[in-house]
């Protein structure tokens, strides 16, 4: 019978065989699990506009850059590329926001543009000069008359209202005649016309003091032809400005 020490010997064999065909099996392999999708990246706008200061009525540009944006909008111009220019000319001040959308998410730029409104320009007031020239009215004279024609009343009327109306305005009365007669007779004819025009507005309640008179005669016709048409012309009371 084997003893003890043959018996020991072989169930240590038997151990390192045991140990042996337990390492020669494989380890299971562990699959990890696969790393998380990358998270959208989120949109980026710009836009800006040239000029930002207009006239009404003038034209401005916008121009916008975007990335990563499927959907671009400016509310007031409507759907965009992802980059470009557009000119709009608006009629008051406005702020453009445009709004860039993505799978990532929104993204917003804005941009001013001042509309200046043109200031009404505001017309001098008229001088008394220049009121004067345009509604003092010159008196007519019959040939060979001086005193003042009942067609001719509405005239001196309108003429005495202006003066009545505008009290610095200081007027000069020249007597003027046609060319027939004498120069002396037509001097003495121009002076009588002149102080009828004179006596006319002074009974309307005009001061004598703002009216002078003078003669010309027949030398300042403002008409040169030879017939009456241009004689009616010449036979005038006219109004100056006196300054």
């Amino acid at each position: 019978m084997p003893n003890n020490r043959t018996k020991t010997l072989a169930l240590l064999t038997l151990a390192g065989v045991l140990a042996l065909a337990g390492c020669a099996k494989k380890a299971a392999k562990v699959t990890p699990p696969p790393p998380p999708a990358p998270a959208p990246i989120a949109p980026t706008a710009t836009l800006a506009a040239n000029p930002s200061v207009v006239q009404q009525g003038q034209t401005s540009t916008l121009t916008w850059q975007t990335s990563n944006a499927t959907d671009v909008t400016i509310a007031s111009v409507g759907e965009l590329t992802s980059s470009g220019s557009r000119s709009v000319t608006p009629t008051a001040s406005t702020t453009y926001t445009l709004v860039a959308k993505g799978p990532g998410g929104t993204s917003q730029a804005s941009a001013s543009i001042t509309v200046n409104t043109p200031v009404a320009s505001v017309a001098p007031s008229p001088t008394d000069e220049e009121l004067f020239s345009k509604n003092v009215k010159d008196v007519f004279f019959d040939y060979d008359k001086y005193s003042i024609r009942s067609d001719e009343l509405p005239t001196v009327q309108t003429d005495e209202a202006f003066l009545v109306h505008h009290p610095n305005v200081k007027v000069l009365v020249e007597g003027h005649c046609d060319d027939r007669g004498s120069e002396e007779y037509n001097i003495a004819l121009g002076a009588s016309r002149s102080e009828s025009v004179k006596q006319s507005l002074v009974r309307e309640g005009i001061p004598a003091d703002r009216i002078r008179t003078v003669s010309y005669g027949k030398e300042k016709p403002f008409c040169h032809e030879e017939n009456e048409q241009c004689w009616q012309q010449n036979r005038v009371g006219h109004f100056a400005f006196d300054h």
